[in-house]
């Protein structure tokens, strides 16, 4: 089957300093893969340089036939402003923008869609609350009524499940597996390894440099675990990129 995203001998960093080395993998169409490994291994770094959000220092991310509109990304929850003064019914809708516009209106149609969102995440009856006075777990539902409301190709997740109660982990659980038995392609970073070996079948074990890459059983070794530990603890954050032949893209 044709790799739906390609990894090419990837480095990403910031300030030329590589937190991502030498990544080269495939990801299929439908794929249910996680991405796993100890504090700083380099999972939000990839995940941000998937999306076009950071420039890789070397290497190449090839996307495909796939458009920017086609990969939807939820980023960790902290990384939201929750200070800004928008209500969950208008930051849920924000996943609208792509068929919108940033300053369109929507439709009724696209309000019944938002709604229906919302409602799919157990937020109904919340649509006029500001987003900061949500809780952690109704933040992160918040989050998934965006993704679900691009209805994207690829959904790619960073650490969903963090910081969360058990009944909302299990409800943006089934979410997942919703996504994938509809043929999406989800990616995403975790750092539950009975949740990953129990519900993600592919697994990528990072360690700011690739550790093992494959079926989930395989990957979730003693051994392998072990050695993603011993790397992180002994990466040079001073480094620099490997020398390369030409200036490095993400090609579509």
């Amino acid at each position: 089957m044709t790799a739906q995203l390609t990894f090419k001998d990837v480095t990403l960093g910031y300030d030329r300093h590589p937190a991502v080395h030498h990544l080269s993998g495939e990801v299929a169409p439908g794929a249910l893969l996680a991405v796993v490994g100890p504090n700083g291994a380099g999972k939000s770094t990839l995940f941000r340089g998937l999306v076009g959000l950071l420039r890789p220092l070397a290497g190449e991310i090839h996307i495909g036939k796939l458009r920017a509109r086609d990969i939807a990304y939820l980023p960790q929850s902290a990384d939201v402003d929750r200070s800004f003064p928008i209500s969950v019914f208008d930051f849920a809708a924000t996943g609208l923008w792509r068929s919108t516009g940033l300053l369109g209106g929507i439709g009724r149609k696209s309000q019944a869609n938002v709604l229906a969102a919302l409602a799919a995440v157990g937020l109904n009856g919340f649509e006029r609350r500001a987003i900061g006075t949500l809780s952690g777990g109704q933040m992160q539902r918040l989050l998934f009524a965006r993704v679900l409301l691009q209805d994207a190709r690829v959904i790619v997740l960073d650490e969903p499940f963090n910081a969360i109660d058990a009944k909302t982990s299990a409800d943006l659980l089934g979410l997942v597996k919703h996504w994938h038995a509809e043929g999406r392609t989800v990616l995403a970073a975790l750092h539950d390894m009975d949740l990953v070996r129990a519900h993600f079948p592919e697994t990528v074990l990072l360690a700011r440099e690739p550790v093992a890459w494959g079926a989930t059983a395989e990957v979730l070794t003693a051994e392998n675990l072990l050695a993603a530990r011993r790397m992180c603890e002994a990466f040079d954050d001073t480094a620099v990129p490997c020398a390369t032949e030409h200036r490095p893209a993400r090609a579509a």
